[in-house]
């Protein structure tokens, strides 16, 4: 049985996989959301954080 991977994607995640600090973190999350016109409430996935960053999907799901 595998086991369920998030489909959203937060700052603290990002921390973890660029070694940013929260503020900067927060800052790329927010820039990201802008960039894909997404609103407030909506939430960033990882595939368009990988998409966005440049990394393969499977490398930032080890990390969250």
């Amino acid at each position: 049985m595998s086991s369920i991977k998030r489909l959203c994607i937060y700052p603290k995640d990002i921390m973890r996989i660029t070694g940013r600090s929260e503020r900067s973190s927060r800052l790329l999350f927010k820039k990201i959301k802008i960039h894909l016109d997404k609103k407030d409430h909506q939430v960033l996935t990882v595939k368009e954080f990988s998409e966005y960053a440049g990394i393969e999907e499977d490398m930032v799901n080890r990390y969250i």
